[in-house]
């Protein structure tokens, strides 16, 4: 089996395939031997942030010095992202080799239960890889919580960075349906932090009560204080129930990224007596590609893969106050199943200069069509496919002093990585 067979196998129900619940994932880690259990880390559900979150702990437990699995959630470029030991992806080779291996325990739930999902698949691909490798553990839940397929792992913290509208169509029309679907994350005797607010968090707190679970909530038990430094980041101070850490740097950039940051130290101690050089080392080495990333100048083009009306808001008003009155020019893609009113709605408050849209390849029958988009969008609109060209017409429409940001979608944003990262883009 090359890689590319491997990912036709686990993809032969369609990349947007879902049929939520974890009965299915749990029979196949069973068939496994349930690798799962004994890994100890921090399963993350949250409307945003749960990648930032993520990423920072990962940091940090390498620094502290342990060997860290991460299971980030969605990729940008390769699937091998999805499975990565100590900051590295697993190869397309070992991802093969995964695959082989897992594919009687696949088949055999089949019979019983039905193909398995292309999450389900990779979820079980990345515990069985992982498991003998690493002592922590860094999952970032895919759909909501309560029937995602992470849901299967009890790694001892249960981190819920917020939440907002999203996912409706899966996870309820309210704050509180969202809430409950991923409060129930929380499993009995652990450790709980999150950064909900208002009727979401009482929700949380409620689930954290019956699961007899501790709880360090953000602006409570957790406290973070920070100051900016414009594109090099913030510099933060967080504090905690026996933890105090001052004059850190943290790289990502946006207004939001302490409170992730946050979270991040909050769930390391959670855990571990981690040490101060540990946290300090780690979160100064974090890096989360496709969060208000630079990737290219003259004029400055900036990758945002939120893809929510809360996310993209955060971002705009992040990069307007570090761009001013600079010319801004958005390239916006996004899914048909979200809300192209709420969405727009998000992007026009960034009050771009011009919007160009367009249709990723990658998400081809899925996207909204690029000419809807600027039809509902109005004037100053301009569509174009693919990609390719339409980051060309963005940079040209910026003009050399200008800007350029990405945003609405991270399969768009995955395409343009790999655009500006090959020779051929200066």
């Amino acid at each position: 089996m090359t890689y590319q067979e491997a990912l036709a196998y686990i993809s032969r129900q369609g990349r947007f395939g879902m049929k939520l619940g974890t009965e299915r994932i749990s029979a196949i880690l069973e068939q496994l031997g349930n690798p799962e259990r004994g890994i100890r880390g921090a399963l993350i559900a949250g409307t945003n942030g749960k990648g930032s979150t993520g990423a920072c702990l990962s940091s940090m437990w390498r620094a502290d010095g342990h060997d860290v699995g991460f299971m980030p959630k969605p990729h940008l470029i390769s699937y091998t992202e999805r499975i990565e030991v100590n900051g590295t992806p697993i190869s397309e080779d070992e991802f093969v080799e995964t695959l082989e291996h897992l594919r009687p325990a696949f088949e055999a739930v089949a019979v019983r239960m039905g193909q398995a999902t292309e999450f389900e698949m990779l979820t079980a691909m990345a515990v069985a890889y992982l498991a003998p490798k690493v002592d922590r553990l860094v999952c970032e839940v895919g759909l909501g919580g309560r029937l995602d397929a992470t849901n299967a792992l009890d790694p001892g913290v249960a981190v819920i960075t917020n939440v907002d509208l999203d996912h409706q169509k899966y996870l309820g029309d309210t704050i509180e349906q969202i809430a409950h679907e991923k409060a129930a994350i929380i499993k009995p005797g652990d450790h709980v932090v999150t950064g909900c607010r208002g009727v979401a968090l009482a929700i949380v707190e409620e689930h954290a009560r019956r699961a007899d679970a501790t709880l360090w909530r953000l602006g409570s038990e957790i406290e973070v204080e920070s100051a900016s430094l414009g594109w090099g980041g913030h510099t933060i101070a967080v504090s905690g129930p026996g933890f105090a850490h001052e004059g850190l740097h943290l790289p990502l950039i946006g207004e939001y990224q302490p409170a992730n940051a946050a979270l991040a130290v909050a769930a390391a101690h959670a855990l571990d007596d981690i040490g101060d050089q540990a946290v300090r080392d780690g979160l100064g080495s974090t890096r989360w590609p496709g969060r208000l990333q630079v990737v290219a100048s003259r004029p400055r083009v900036v990758l945002d893969g939120g893809h929510n009306p809360e996310a993209m808001t955060q971002a705009g008003r992040s990069l307007r106050a570090m761009i001013g009155a600079q010319r801004l020019v958005t390239l916006f893609a996004m899914l048909s199943e979200r809300d192209p009113v709420r969405l727009l709605a998000a992007l026009r408050m960034m009050k771009p200069d011009a919007a160009v849209f367009t249709e990723p390849a990658s998400a081809a029958g899925h996207a909204v069509a690029a000419e809807t988009l600027a039809a509902l969008y109005g004037p100053g609109a301009h569509h174009v496919s693919p990609a390719a060209a339409a980051l060309a017409l963005a940079r040209e429409e910026a003009g050399p002093d200008g800007n350029v940001l990405v945003c609405g979608s991270l399969y768009l944003v995955g395409e343009i990585l790999a655009l500006v990262t090959a020779p051929t883009i200066t």
